[in-house]
């Protein structure tokens, strides 16, 4: 299940969004996914993030994990916005 993650990040709110990055993206290793790109515009405030879940039950498993809601007031207070694709290969 190849996922999409566009975020969208207010400059004022860059340093707790990177905050709460390094925090939770290790998680979705754990959850048996593969963060496959990630990148950013030159200013900070947008990112795209391709991700790779074995499931969506993985998916689920990461969405729920208890340690990722710990930090979701770095999130809050970063001002971002996530929207969250599940895309699929374009053939050739």
């Amino acid at each position: 299940m190849l996922m999409t993650a566009i975020l969208r990040i207010p400059k004022e709110g860059l340093e707790s969004f990177r905050a709460y990055e390094d925090q939770v993206i290790p998680l979705q290793a754990e959850h048996g996914a593969v963060l496959e790109r990630r990148v950013r515009t030159a200013d900070g405030t947008t990112e795209v993030h391709l991700v790779r879940f074995p499931s969506q039950a993985a998916v689920d498993a990461y969405m729920a994990d208890p340690r990722r809601h710990e930090h979701r007031g770095l999130f809050e207070a970063s001002g971002a916005v996530m929207e969250a694709l599940v895309v699929h290969d374009v053939p050739g």
